[in-house]
């Protein structure tokens, strides 16, 4: 599924249900050793599918620990992101001389339970957007989406910039008939090869009960 998002040369792997434990490095399984089994069982399985990805690189199995900001700490040379919610556990990574950043994030395709939050994760010129969108589309929770776009905006951004991104200071607009979003951020953006980037865009696909919201930049 996530290889429709993101094609080569980005490697993805993913999963619908969970690995043994076993699948972990020792590294890993301390990390989790007081979590409930279910966060043990999410924590194995998404990192098998890292290094699943990471296969496909050339790159030997390696514990995935997080580093700052709890991002993955990847192999040198590499850029990726990780992504798990109920029933689906994904990754995707790629060579840096390829691929600048990575944003990748999964959702259940279900409304936002709290208005509270919506408000919170949300600007107004996106709830805006809402009522034409759900008109046309009413298959599409937009608010889960947008939800879900941020958050692959900021694992897209944090890796550049090290620092965090609020949901309020990037704005996102969406075109259904491409699936696609672009996120026009309202903070100074990092400089990558000499230019500063003002937006990310990106894309989603809907299946299986699930949005999937991705975001590649690459090497110009």
């Amino acid at each position: 599924m996530i290889d429709r998002l993101l094609p080569a040369p980005i490697a993805t792997a993913e999963a619908f249900h969970d690995d043994p434990l076993s699948a972990m490095f020792p590294e890993e399984r301390e990390l989790v050793a007081r979590a409930v089994p279910q966060r043990q069982k999410e924590f194995g399985t998404v990192r098998g599918c890292a290094r699943d990805a990471l296969a496909q690189l050339g790159i030997a199995p390696a514990p995935i620990l997080p580093g700052p900001g709890r991002a993955p700490r990847w192999p040198a040379g590499v850029v990726g992101a990780m992504t798990h919610c109920n029933g689906y556990r994904a990754a995707a990574v790629a060579r840096s001389t390829q691929m600048v950043t990575i944003g990748l994030d999964a959702e259940p395709n279900e409304p936002v339970a709290d208005p509270g939050v919506v408000d919170l994760v949300t600007r107004p010129e996106e709830r805006a957007q809402f009522p034409r969108l759900a008109a046309a589309h009413p298959e599409v929770c937009w608010d889960r989406l947008v939800f879900s776009a941020k958050e692959s905006v900021y694992k897209a951004w944090y890796p550049l910039t090290g620092r965090w991104l609020d949901f309020e200071e990037a704005s996102l607009t969406l075109d259904p008939a491409t699936a696609t979003f672009t996120a026009r951020l309202l903070v100074p953006g990092p400089v990558v090869a000499g230019t500063q980037l003002t937006e990310f865009t990106g894309r989603w696909l809907i299946d299986k009960g699930l949005v999937v919201t991705a975001i590649a930049v690459p090497v110009e």
